[in-house]
C-alpha cells in the first residue's frame, strides 16, 4: 500500500523532506528522459557536436509541450490539494478528471501540428541546413510521444497532492531507467543515431504513462479517473485549473522564447559551435535546477493543503525552512562550477574544442545562480496560494522583461559577441530573483496567519 504523508499534522521539515525527496529522485530520473539523450548523442562517432546541437534546436518546442502539461498538472494539482485540505474529495475528484480531459486533447493538438510544420518549425528556431540532418528525425519521432508525456507529467503532481510521493517517484522512476536502458541499444547498437535517442524516450515515456493512468484508475488511489465530469463539460473547473496553471505554462513558453533567441543570437555571434555550447550550458542547468525545484514542489502542496485548511503557522514555516535550504544548495553548487567547471561540461562532451569554449560560457552562465533560489521561493508561495497574477507576473518579468532584451543587446555591445548572451542570465537571475522573493515577503509572508485568507489576494 502506498505511504501517504500527513500534511496537516506532521512536522513540516519531516513533510517537506517525505515529499521532496521523491521529488528530486523523481525529477532526476525524469530529466535523464533528455538528458541522457545528449550524454549519448554527444559521444556519436564523427558526429556528436554537430548532432549535440541539432537535437538542442528541438527543445523550444518540447519546452511548449511542457508548457501546456504545466498550464493543466500544476495549474490543477494545488487546487486539488485545496479541495481535499477542505475535506472536499469531490470537488479533487472532478479537478483530476478535467485536468486529464485537457492534458489528452491538447497532447493531440500538439502532435498534429507539430508533425505538419515540423521543418519550416525548426529553421524557425535557428537550424541550419546541417543541424536539420539531426533535428527533423529526433522531433518527428519524440512528437509521437506527446500523449504519453503529458499523460505521465501532468498527472503526477496528482498523486503527489495526495500525499504518495514515493508512487509519483516510482512513476518516473520506471521511464528514466527504461530509457537509460533503451538508449545506448538503439543509438549504438542497433546504429539508429539521434533517431535511436528519440524512439527510447518515447517508448519510456509511455511506460511511465501506463502506470500513472493505472494507479489513478485504481482502488490505491484517493481519487480515481472517469469520464462523467467531462461528460458534463465543466468549463468553470477548467478555467480554475488553467487560470492557476497559467504562471507555469508561461514560465515554460519564456524558456522556449529564451532559448529560440539565444540560439538565433549564438548562431549569428558564434554559428554552430556556440548553438552547441549552449545544448551543453542550459544541459547544466536543468541538472542543477532540479534539487531546488524538488524543494519548492515538494513544499507546494503542504502549502496548498495548510492554506485549504486555515493553518497558516505552518505556511509561514514551510517558506522558511524551503528557502534557507534553497539557498545553501545554490551556494554549493555555484562553488563547485566555479572550481570544476571541466567535470560539468565533460558529461555532454569531451570534444577540446567545446570544452575551451564552454568553461567561460559556463562560469558567467551560474554567477548569480544563488538568487534562482529566491525566485523559486517566492514563486512557490504564489502558486501554492492560488495568487494568479502574482506567480504570471514574475514568470513574464524575469525572461521576457529582461532575459530577452539582454540577450539581444549585451553581445552587440562591449565587445562581449557570444558571451554576452550567457551573460543575460545572471543579470536577470539577481534583479528578477531578489525583486519576487521580496515583494512575496512583504504582501504574503508577513501577513499570513494575521489576516482572513481572501485578503491575501487583495
Amino acid at each position: 500500500m502506498a505511504k501517504q504523508v500527513d500534511f496537516e499534522n506532521g512536522r513540516i521539515g519531516q513533510n517537506v523532506v517525505q515529499t521532496a525527496v521523491p521529488m528530486l529522485v523523481a525529477q532526476v530520473l525524469s530529466l535523464l528522459y533528455n538528458v541522457v539523450d545528449r550524454i549519448y548523442i554527444g559521444r556519436i562517432p564523427g558526429e556528436g557536436t554537430t548532432a549535440l546541437g541539432g537535437v538542442g534546436l528541438c527543445f523550444p518546442f518540447i519546452m511548449v509541450i511542457t508548457a501546456f502539461t504545466n498550464l493543466y498538472g500544476i495549474g490543477g494539482a494545488p487546487l486539488c490539494a485545496m479541495a481535499l485540505g477542505r475535506g472536499d474529495k469531490k470537488q479533487a475528484e472532478k479537478i483530476l478528471n478535467v485536468s486529464f480531459f485537457l492534458l489528452a486533447a491538447t497532447a493531440c493538438v500538439l502532435t498534429i501540428l507539430g508533425l505538419i510544420f515540423c521543418r519550416p518549425l525548426l529553421y524557425l528556431l535557428g537550424a541550419s541546413d546541417t543541424t536539420i540532418v539531426y533535428a527533423e528525425p529526433y522531433l518527428r519521432i519524440y512528437l509521437y510521444g506527446t500523449i504519453a508525456s503529458m499523460a505521465a507529467s501532468g498527472l503526477n503532481p496528482f498523486i503527489n497532492a495526495q500525499g504518495f510521493a514515493g508512487t509519483g517517484m516510482l512513476a518516473i522512476f520506471i521511464g528514466a531507467a527504461a530509457n537509460i536502458i533503451l538508449d545506448p541499444l538503439f543509438i549504438f547498437v542497433f546504429g539508429w543515431g539521434v533517431r535511436g535517442a528519440a524512439v527510447a524516450t518515447v517508448i519510456s515515456q509511455c511506460l511511465s504513462a501506463v502506470f500513472v493512468l493505472r494507479f489513478l484508475h485504481s482502488g490505491r488511489s484517493g481519487l480515481s479517473l472517469h469520464g462523467s465530469y467531462i461528460r458534463h463539460a465543466e468549463w468553470k473547473t477548467a478555467a480554475d485549473i488553467t487560470g492557476l496553471g497559467f504562471a507555469g505554462f508561461v514560465m515554460q513558453i519564456t524558456n522556449s522564447l529564451v532559448a529560440v533567441v539565444c540560439n538565433h543570437m549564438l548562431s549569428m555571434t558564434g554559428g554552430d559551435l556556440y548553438v552547441s555550447v549552449y545544448t551543453i550550458v542550459s544541459s547544466v542547468r536543468q541538472m542543477m535546477d532540479v534539487p531546488v525545484g524538488a524543494i519548492n514542489d515538494g513544499a507546494s502542496p503542504i502549502m496548498s493543503y495548510n492554506y485549504g485548511a486555515g493553518r497558516y503557522d505552518r505556511i509561514r514555516k514551510t517558506v522558511r525552512i524551503t528557502t534557507v535550504w534553497g539557498i545553501g544548495y545554490t551556494c554549493v553548487m555555484w562553488l563547485l562550477i566555479v572550481l570544476f567547471p571541466a567535470a560539468f561540461i565533460l558529461i555532454f562532451s569531451s570534444d577540446s574544442t567545446i570544452l575551451t569554449t564552454a568553461v567561460p560560457a559556463l562560469h558567467m552562465y551560474f554567477f548569480a545562480f544563488v538568487f534562482q533560489a529566491l525566485q523559486y521561493s517566492g514563486q512557490t508561495v504564489f502558486k501554492s496560494l492560488n495568487m494568479k497574477r502574482q506567480a504570471i507576473f514574475f514568470s513574464l518579468f524575469r525572461k521576457v522583461i529582461m532575459v530577452v532584451p539582454l540577450t539581444l543587446l549585451l553581445p552587440r555591445i562591449g565587445g562581449f559577441g557570444p558571451l554576452g548572451v550567457f551573460m543575460a542570465e545572471p543579470v536577470s537571475n539577481f534583479i528578477g530573483g531578489t525583486f519576487c522573493f521580496t515583494t512575496m515577503m512583504l504582501t504574503v509572508y508577513r501577513r499570513l496567519g494575521r489576516t482572513p485568507p481572501d485578503s491575501l489576494h487583495a
